[in-house]
């Protein structure tokens, strides 16, 4: 009798592990569709998403080879949603104005050990109006000044890290032509913000964007949800530009937050929303899509697109835009 009733209940947890495997992956699916993820780990968790569905194949395999149809269409379903929020969306196809333009390049440093020659070298082959840079150290200030990044973009507004933060806590904007500085941001990191004259159009306020990453604990998290926050939103009679390290992936609440103000990410409105934008320097992956350049409805995206930089791990962001006529 003990070894029917032995049987008998191995048996029904074997029935029983096809279904809780899959629970991961509905965990998932939920947390994406509702944007309810909070703290950590759940926050840094998200930014994998796209690989997500991938995966999800895994419990679809374990349900169906084990005849188990709850687990197969959960599974199946999960990986439905995750697909489903991850795949590229074509943008509605809408003319690009004829008006002035502007590029705007964003450049993150690596705490300050990418040498200057690659950065002058962006800025010279793309012809770039102006450069959105984090990570920037004292020492990355003295040598891309001392290489002539001010031959190129003659203007800088640069905001040295506070006492007590790290060097590379610094930010800075160096534009083409005429601009004013305009404060910052507040943050963890030092985000200048700048109004910058562009010939024949509406001034623009750009801010160079830097978030804490979210990546280490709950403290990391609090201070990331903080950052994206604090963002200014674009109703605003100046036309305004965010762009830099968010930190963050169209697949995280917070930013979608961010976006729901009004803001329109200049890569999605291009087309090219999954390009990814970071990757550890000596791993091919993961790959996640963290840079971002957010703008004014009114002004109108021509092209995106990456570039790599020679000794940092993340790719350039090189935006064109249109902007309204003076």
């Amino acid at each position: 009798m003990l070894d029917t009733v032995t049987v008998m209940a191995a048996d029904g947890i074997r029935r029983r592990v096809p279904t809780v495997l899959t629970l991961p992956w509905v965990a998932w699916a939920v947390l994406r569709a509702t944007g309810s993820e909070r703290g950590f780990p759940l926050v840094p968790a998200m930014s994998f998403t796209p690989y997500a569905p991938a995966t999800s194949v895994l419990p679809l395999a374990v349900g169906v080879r084990s005849g188990s149809r709850a687990a197969t269409l959960m599974a199946a379903g999960a990986g439905a949603a995750l697909l489903g929020a991850v795949l590229p969306r074509r943008p509605a196809t809408v003319p690009v104005p004829h008006g002035p333009r502007v590029r705007i390049a964003t450049v993150s440093l690596r705490r300050g050990l990418v040498r200057p020659g690659p950065v002058l070298d962006l800025v010279r082959r793309l012809d770039v109006d102006v450069l959105s840079v984090q990570e920037l150290t004292p020492r990355a200030e003295r040598d891309l000044r001392a290489a002539g990044i001010g031959d190129l973009l003659p203007w800088a507004h640069v905001i040295p890290a506070r006492p007590g933060s790290a060097p590379a806590a610094s930010g800075a904007i160096w534009a083409r032509m005429p601009a004013v500085a305009a404060g910052a941001v507040p943050g963890t990191f030092e985000q200048p913000t700048a109004v910058i004259a562009v010939p024949g159009a509406q001034p623009i306020e750009l801010t160079a964007v830097h978030t804490a990453p979210p990546a280490t604990s709950p403290r990391s998290v609090r201070a990331w949800t903080g950052d994206l926050a604090a963002l200014p939103a674009p109703q605003s009679a100046l036309l305004r530009v965010l762009a830099g390290d968010f930190n963050a992936t169209l697949d995280h609440a917070a930013l979608r937050a961010v976006l729901r103000r009004g803001w329109t990410d200049a890569a999605q409105r291009a087309g090219r929303g999954p390009s990814w934008t970071w990757r550890p320097l000596r791993l091919p992956w993961p790959r996640l899509t963290i840079d971002h350049v957010l703008v004014h409805p009114r002004i109108s995206v021509a092209s995106v697109r990456v570039e790599r930089v020679a000794g940092s791990d993340h790719r350039a962001l090189v935006v064109d835009l249109v902007l309204p006529p003076r």
